[in-house]
């Protein structure tokens, strides 16, 4: 099999991508109301000048009957805004193609204040909202949309224009027996409509422009959704009507899979993919799409003839500089894609702008500086320059950009491993990948020469020592367990959930010295307390779960896990669970541990009940480790010492201390700042 690089260039049509890597369309948040805005520019540039070969941009709705969610472009209104996109891509060589859809049942009224249109009167599995069957007015509109989208699109300067056929799209929809149920001729071939609209989209664009389709090959729902073997006759029906096809998976049952966590592995189309692109016969280029993070996956993947592209969509809002890296032959500098979907999952009501928990500048491009391009403008001054108190993200991050901009620095860490509660947490089914993070900052701290002191606790009198040579001091010295108040007649034993975590299922108790030994859990039933609803108590209750343990986990929420939401894990963590054999104890509180029983309160009604347990996990929350703080008051601080939140908040406040310090960021700017507007100089134009 001849070897294929990702950074080889390939044909496409009439056009040629200088790599074989695309980077996907996404919700952003971006927009301005319904356009494409010079957010959207920026942030696609990035990807563009990062080596991306082709770039798809966030679907636009052909018709103004679908408005999926509040910020969702309207191709009608997106001339300017593609224009803007193509021009500042095409400086790169970048093939830019303009993403063109139909949500159809799976939209929201909730905008358009109008009827949602689907092939038939089935109402959505989540929304529960009914749709109305679309006519041959309907059809007609759809048809002609997706055209006028598409003339609009080439003639703003884009390459073309990709289709959605995928698990969010009316198209879809047409091509599901979940769906479909019509009794006419749109019935009896489910594929008449996407011939239609592709016809028409060909028609609009001419020739020399390309048509891309995204095609959901498995709805994951086989006793009546498309399957493998449906898609791979789908395939050969249209391989000869368009210029690209990425294949996807993911239903109205399965939406979820479309772009799952770390739960699912990485590359999970890969065989899907294969069999769609023998169905293709060599007529159109495949892209894999599926979770494909890693640079050495993708290689392979084109290698072994799985694909001719492979969309690395989260991996490019992780690093926008992957394909430019990988070109250079700096692979291992690539910062990594920990699947977590905590900030680039960004289709909830509260209208999120899309980010990255290890890259917070992906979605600001237009407000943040760029540590990782910005020439240093500062020289090492003396030795100590900078202390950094912590190794955990913070502390990792705020030290990596100081040795960007020419800082020496030297973190000092009072545990025995870098990466603080972050790293201990990447333990269990799904977590493990979260420590690539933290294992890719200390590198990269290592790379530039940043001194790393562990198993080292600091005292005010060193921090005094440090400032007196000169040194600039910031403090990321994590968070601390909260003090236990339930009432215990003491023979229960209650466990912090990460001294739990990092001692790998020894756990300190919550009210003991906080560098005393750790202790083996007790035996017994483990009770995992959530009064979060995060990821760290459904991530624990597996964990241990699957060490064997008998567990329950309570929540006072109605459903375990309730903020897994906000990351699309909260129907599959349930699933998990369940099959796991973890007992849900919901609405439930924990008023007192008795006698080997801990005793819950239902939060509705009141009533008590009890469940044996032999120690307590407590996932609550954590309050800030402060007593440098407090002997030092107004140093710099950052992440969980300034108040315990997510590695988002962690590794944005560590870069952000570093610009001050650095001048490339406004003193002051931010409130965690306390460094003197007459100790730094700003830089016009650059803000954080």
């Amino acid at each position: 099999m001849t070897t294929v690089a990702l950074t080889e260039p390939i044909a496409l049509g009439s056009r040629v991508a200088p790599s074989r890597v695309l980077f996907g369309p996404h919700e952003t948040n971006l927009g301005s109301e319904r356009s494409i805005s010079g957010r959207h520019v920026a942030y696609y540039a990035a990807r563009a000048g990062g080596g991306a070969g082709v770039i798809v941009t966030e679907t636009a709705s052909v018709h103004p009957s679908d408005w999926p969610y509040e910020r969702a472009p309207l191709a009608s209104a997106c001339g300017a805004g593609w224009r803007d996109v193509a021009e500042a891509c095409h400086v790169h060589g970048t093939v830019v193609l303009a993403g063109l859809g139909h949500a159809g049942g799976q939209g929201s009224s909730a905008f358009s204040q109008s009827v949602l249109w689907a092939p038939s009167p089935v109402a959505d599995v989540a929304s529960r909202e009914m749709p109305m069957e679309m006519g041959t007015v309907e059809i007609e509109a759809l048809i002609h949309g997706f055209a006028a989208a598409a003339r609009t699109a080439v003639e703003a300067g884009m390459d073309g224009v990709e289709v959605d056929a995928g698990p969010l799209s009316v198209l879809r929809q047409f091509h599901s027996g979940l769906t479909n149920q019509r009794g006419d001729a749109y019935g009896d071939d489910r594929l008449r409509l996407t011939c239609e609209v592709l016809d028409a989209v060909r028609s609009a664009v001419g020739p020399d422009r390309l048509v891309g389709l995204r095609l959901s090959c498995d709805e994951l729902a086989p006793w009546a959704g498309v399957t493998p073997e449906h898609a791979a006759v789908q395939v050969d029906a249209l391989a000869d009507r368009i210029d690209l096809l990425v294949v996807v998976r993911g239903g109205p049952y399965s939406s979820t899979a479309y772009r799952p966590d770390a739960h699912t592995p990485a590359g999970c189309n890969i065989d899907l993919c294969t069999s769609m692109r023998q169905a293709a016969a060599g007529r159109v280029p495949v892209v894999l799409q599926g979770s494909v993070v890693d640079p050495a996956q993708a290689a392979a993947a084109l290698t072994d003839g799985t694909a001719d592209l492979v969309e690395m969509t989260r991996a490019q809002i992780a690093d926008p500089r992957l394909v430019a890296l990988v070109r250079d032959d700096r692979a291992g500098e690539v910062r990594p894609c920990i699947l977590c979907n905590q900030a680039c999952r960004v289709r909830d009501n509260r209208n999120p702008i899309i980010s990255c928990v290890g890259e917070p500048r992906a979605g600001h491009e237009t407000d943040d500086v760029d540590p990782d391009s910005t020439p240093p403008r500062f020289q090492p001054i003396a030795a100590g320059d900078a202390l950094v108190v912590g190794a955990g993200p913070a502390g990792l991050e705020c030290a990596r950009v100081l040795a960007l901009q020419g800082r020496r620095v030297r973190v000092v860490e009072r545990s025995a491993i870098t990466g603080g509660a972050f790293a201990a947490a990447s333990v269990g089914p799904g977590r493990e990948r979260m420590a690539a993070l933290t294992t890719w900052l200390a590198s990269e701290c290592a790379r530039l020469g940043v001194e790393i002191e562990l198993n080292r606790t600091m005292t005010a009198g060193e921090l005094d020592a440090a400032r007196a040579e000169g040194a600039t001091v910031v403090l990321a010295t994590g968070s601390r367990p909260a003090p236990w108040t339930v009432p215990s007649d003491g023979y229960v034993q209650v466990v912090d959930a990460a001294s739990a975590l990092a001692s790998g299922g020894a756990g300190r108790l919550v009210d003991g010295p906080a560098d005393g030994p750790a202790d083996d859990l007790a035996e017994g039933p483990v009770i995992v307390h959530d009064p979060v609803g995060g990821p760290i108590g459904v991530g624990v209750a597996e964990w241990l779960a699957g060490l064997g343990r008998s567990v329950s986990l309570v929540t006072p929420d109605q459903i375990a896990g309730t903020l897994l939401s906000l990351s699309g894990d909260l129907a599959d963590a349930n699933t998990r669970l369940q099959q796991a054999g973890v007992t849900r104890e919901l609405r439930a509180l924990v008023r007192r541990i008795e006698s080997g029983r801990v005793h819950l309160q239902d939060v509705w009604t009141g009533e008590e009940r009890s469940i044996p347990a032999g120690v307590i996990i407590d996932c609550g929350h954590r309050l800030p480790e402060e007593s440098l703080y407090e002997q030092h008051p107004g140093t710099l601080r950052a992440g969980d010492c300034v108040a315990p939140r997510s590695v988002l908040d962690a590794v944005l406040e560590g870069r952000r201390r570093a610009l001050e310090i650095t001048g490339l960021a406004p003193a002051g700017r931010f409130p965690t700042s306390s460094i003197s507007p007459a100790r730094i100089p700003t830089t016009t134009g650059a803000t954080s």
